[in-house]
């Protein structure tokens, strides 16, 4: 019987892609998506998989939506905590309500889910949760310190769980994408995007496909001794020590 994975924000740009990878390797797949439902129903026409509606920053939200894809589904295996948005500004700049929506989203939602699947995992011996993080979580970025807190904070979120879940077959683990080709990225100005590209080694912006490669191996039967780790694709534009 094939495992169940969801992954939020799972309809578009970076989780599109996740969604389509985790299918080919055999997953029945939840796509959640939080806003945008004629490209969610486009999505789901063009893949064949099911998307499902729920505000992951909310947690009886993300609770119902759960109920839902459990009963058409079933349990979930694999979360792929991907959902995330940026309202950028210079923190003297910064409101609480941009400050606020970015951890909701990009950070708490990790929690919403994961907490909620969870027992189940533990119950059958078996869970692969992995979290999408970005460079910016790991070197900062002018403009984004709500951003990059969110996603810096998913890391500790990721070495603190995977100790909670070893004993219990459940791996936990996260990826951290430089610049990818997707439509956000895209909505930089030329000039701006010039000056990045020309910051990462390999000489282009990373490929979708590419982080969902790394997430389809990290959520595989044959990975389970891999957890609690962070997982840089990001051409060496930036490597941690």
């Amino acid at each position: 019987m094939a495992r169940t994975a969801l992954v939020t924000g799972g309809t578009r740009g970076i989780g599109r892609a996740i969604s389509q990878r985790l299918k080919e390797e055999g997953f029945e797949v939840a796509a959640n998506f939080g806003g945008n439902e004629e490209k969610a129903r486009q999505f789901t026409e063009e893949t064949g998989i099911r998307s499902y509606k729920f505000n992951v920053g909310d947690f009886e939200a993300v609770g119902e939506g759960l109920k839902q894809i459990e009963s058409e589904i079933g349990p979930v295996d694999v979360v792929v905590n991907n959902a995330g948005i940026t309202r950028d500004a210079p923190f003297h700049k910064m409101g609480p309500e941009q400050w606020q929506e970015v951890i909701d989203v990009d950070l708490s939602s990790a929690f919403n889910v994961t907490r909620q699947v969870w027992e189940g995992m533990r119950e059958r011996g078996f869970g692969r949760v992995v979290n999408i993080s970005s460079i910016n979580g790991q070197k900062g970025q002018f403009g984004q310190v709500n951003y990059s807190a969110a996603k810096a904070g998913l890391i500790g979120f990721t070495k603190a769980l995977a100790q909670e879940g070893a004993k219990k077959g459940i791996t936990v683990n996260c990826v951290a994408p430089g610049y990818v080709d997707t439509d956000m990225v895209a909505a930089v100005p030329e000039n701006v995007l010039e000056g990045i590209i020309s910051s990462i080694p390999v000489g282009r912006l990373g490929k979708a496909e590419e982080i969902a490669d790394a997430v389809a191996w990290l959520s595989g039967e044959r990975c389970g001794f891999v957890t609690g780790a962070t997982i840089p694709v990001n051409g060496a534009q930036y490597i941690a020590g």
